[in-house]
């Protein structure tokens, strides 16, 4: 049963996110307690009037757990209204990475337009949203990818320029006429880390946003000294934990790139629900080009 501030949502489709990926291998540093059903964002319909929603109301949703079902509960600061004509599978690929890459970029970065940022993982969901969200922006958007496959979705999702994992710092070099980037986002780490700093430029922002490459890389901090660089975490749902109206705030930001089609989550594979371990299996091994949903209605 929902609690007194939560919204019943019967959900149509799940998307698989790596927060998942980590929850089910107990390595995320927010931990539910066994067992649990993954699932971080859904989108649906409202089953009953609460928190301001009426019954029937199309929403997307941030339950960061429990997802991955027929219905769900979810806390009301975490459900948001659906402009108009935006179908059920895109819906759902909509609030955590689209909030995120807006934490990120507006809040964290405090993104200009003008400026050029360089996206890492630029094929993966929160990669893609950080792209179109700098190119809404007015940012000038230079994508990493590993394969051509990846190379077509970042341009798909507004990437400017497109360049290889291999050597992607002589490339941003070579665009930049040996300037750097102003942003760089990083959700991915490893031991492309050192490079990523390297492609600043003059008080440039490099985003942390996650690890999916498996390595947390550090950092020396002499060079942030010689440069005028920063290096910033990017921990959304802790913030949200803190800030419960920053959400919905958010995505009143967003809602007007929603209805113009500026941001829309280009979408991978669409798996039934019982086949929910595989769409998660599909992120783990770094298959996924667009986003991986479950369809549950």
């Amino acid at each position: 049963m929902p609690g007194p501030d939560q919204v019943l949502v019967d959900v149509e489709h799940a998307g698989v996110t790596f927060p998942d990926v980590l929850q089910t291998r107990g390595r995320y540093q927010r931990r539910p307690d066994l067992p649990f059903t993954p699932g971080w964002e859904v989108s649906g319909v409202v089953r009953a009037d609460a928190a301001g929603f009426r019954a029937g109301d199309r929403v997307a949703a941030l339950p960061t757990t429990g997802g991955l079902a027929e219905t769900v509960a979810v806390d009301g600061s975490m459900v948001f209204p659906l402009p108009d004509g935006v179908p059920s599978d895109r819906a759902a690929a909509l609030p955590l990475n689209y909030l995120t890459a807006h934490f990120a970029l507006v809040r964290r970065a405090r993104l200009e337009a003008g400026e050029r940022v360089l996206v890492h993982g630029a094929a993966g969901g929160l990669g893609a949203a950080a792209c179109q969200l700098a190119a809404a922006s007015g940012a000038r958007v230079v994508a990493v990818v590993s394969t051509p496959e990846k190379a077509e979705v970042a341009r798909a999702a507004g990437a400017h320029d497109v360049v290889p994992v291999d050597g992607f710092r002589d490339e941003v070099r070579r665009l930049t006429g040996g300037r750097g980037v102003d942003v760089v986002v990083d959700p991915v780490g490893g031991d492309r880390f050192p490079d990523s700093l390297r492609s600043l430029a003059r008080e440039g922002r490099l985003l942390v946003l996650g690890f999916t490459g498996g390595e947390i890389p550090t950092v020396k901090v002499s060079r942030l000294l010689l440069t005028n660089t920063t290096v910033m975490g990017v921990a959304s749902a802790e913030l949200w934990a803190d800030e419960p109206d920053l959400p919905g705030r958010q995505w009143r930001d967003l809602v007007p790139l929603i209805r113009s089609g500026a941001i829309a989550p280009p979408i991978g594979r669409v798996l039934p629900l019982q086949d929910a371990a595989a769409a998660i299996r599909e992120l783990d091994e770094r298959r996924a080009a667009g986003r991986v949903l479950v369809r549950v209605r």
